[in-house]
């Protein structure tokens, strides 16, 4: 597993374009870390700091807070 990367900021950034994240999802046995755009539609209507599980699959909105647990 890669670690996370962070902008310099330190704020998680897309695995796919480098963006800021939102959050991560994990599909079936495949996690990444992505923006607004490149999320999967379950990610993308969630509040920031929720959490769903939906089959298979794991979906986490980060808060818009870093130092928010």
């Amino acid at each position: 597993m890669c670690p996370d990367k962070e902008n310099s900021s330190g704020k998680k950034v897309c695995d796919v374009c480098g963006r800021e994240a939102i959050g991560m999802q994990i599909l079936g046995c495949c996690a990444s870390t992505v923006c607004e755009e490149h999320a999967e539609q379950q990610l993308r209507g969630l509040s920031p700091g929720e959490k769903l599980q939906w089959g298979v699959c794991y979906f986490v909105r980060f808060p818009e807070d870093p130092d928010e647990k």
